[in-house]
């Protein structure tokens, strides 16, 4: 985790605002506050947050725009806070380019568990990995460039897209459950949470096979969890 990382809250309720910016703080976090989207957007440019704190309802443009706004020009790690519990709420606010998705009441412990792995997750590769390309079959795994390709066709992936395939490329021929990758892509296990992945795997599977339908390289084994092939 970087030291003294910084946060960008965006919230509109001063109570709940005083509260998590009180126990963020006295883990060592710089918070800034951003109370609507507009004040946020600008507040990412200036201040090159580490890390955003989403809440999905805010006056005037709510958060699902936001979030699409701020994933259009960068790649910070973004969670969401909200109240809203619903699996396509969850599915929506991925889709439109959140890392993870909290929902309130905060628990401060699942939260700074969060906000670590994803810290962790936006850090640079190390320097023996920076030239590493992994490949399977016909797929290959740029860890240093950050890229993908399908033979000759580059694949635009998003940022978490390509932390799970690096992870499903350093496994290829292996199956891996939904928990290992709870794990070691959202840095926790929840079995609740088990949409999210498969949410992922659907996305990575319209990228890289060629009838997503009937996928050939990302494999479903069925009751226990998925494995990459060449």
């Amino acid at each position: 985790m970087p030291k003294h990382a910084r946060i960008l809250l965006v919230e509109d309720e001063p109570v709940f605002v005083d509260t998590l910016r009180f126990q963020l703080q006295r883990e060592g976090y710089e918070i800034r506050v951003a109370p609507d989207g507009n004040t946020a957007l600008a507040a990412v440019q200036r201040a090159k947050p580490d890390l955003i704190l989403l809440d999905l309802i805010l006056p005037g443009m709510d958060g699902m725009e936001v979030c699409r706004r701020i994933r259009a020009e960068t790649t910070t790690p973004i969670i969401m806070l909200t109240a809203r519990t619903g699996v396509g709420d969850k599915v929506t606010g991925l889709e439109a380019g959140a890392d993870d998705y909290v929902t309130k009441p905060i628990q401060m412990r699942e939260l700074l568990a969060r906000i670590k792995a994803a810290l962790r997750r936006a850090q640079l590769p190390p320097a023996a990995e920076t030239t590493m390309i992994m490949t399977i079959g016909d797929l290959r795994v740029d860890l240093g460039r950050h890229s993908v390709f399908v033979g000759e066709r580059e694949v635009p992936l998003r940022a978490k897209e390509f932390v799970l395939l690096t992870f499903l490329a350093r496994n290829a021929g292996q199956v891996v459950t939904r928990e290992q990758i709870m794990r070691r892509v959202w840095g926790v296990v929840d079995a609740e949470d088990s949409r999210t992945v498969d949410v992922h795997i659907r996305w990575l599977r319209e990228k890289i096979e060629e009838d997503p339908g009937h996928p050939v390289r990302l494999q479903t084994v069925r009751n226990v969890g998925y494995r990459l092939t060449g």
